[in-house]
């Protein structure tokens, strides 16, 4: 499967972004889908995570309750849903796709190429 995030840009702090993680082919709706960031000078971190049925929704502690993951199977789209953004969430944010692993796992097997998020204060 190939994945195309979308959604990145500026935005003051306190507002929001809906980012957009678009999947290819009709195995799409068959993969969990995690989202994952990576700050300048950081490593990349786990922010959330969504099993292909829409379940078992999974948030980093940052994330909960500001951050919302959602899909849609029809559209092949998983949706990643920013509010009250803080100067600290800037950073390239990644989805991910695997046939079995969900959560806080490194070991998605496929990567999309990040979309850019910048929260200014």
């Amino acid at each position: 499967v190939q994945l195309q995030a979308s959604g990145g840009g500026l935005v003051q702090a306190g507002g929001s972004l809906r980012l957009s993680c678009a999947g290819s082919g009709r195995t799409f709706k068959t993969y969990n889908i995690g989202w994952f960031r990576q700050a300048p000078g950081k490593e990349r971190e786990f922010v959330a995570s969504i099993r292909w049925n829409g379940g078992s929704l999974s948030y980093t502690d940052f994330a909960r309750g500001r951050f919302t993951i959602s899909r849609d199977n029809v559209k092949n789209t998983v949706y990643l849903q920013m509010n009250s953004l803080k100067p600290e969430d800037t950073a390239v944010y990644y989805c991910a796709a695997d046939e079995y692993v969900s959560g806080n796992y490194p070991s998605y097997r496929y990567w999309g190429q990040g979309t850019l998020v910048t929260v200014s204060s």
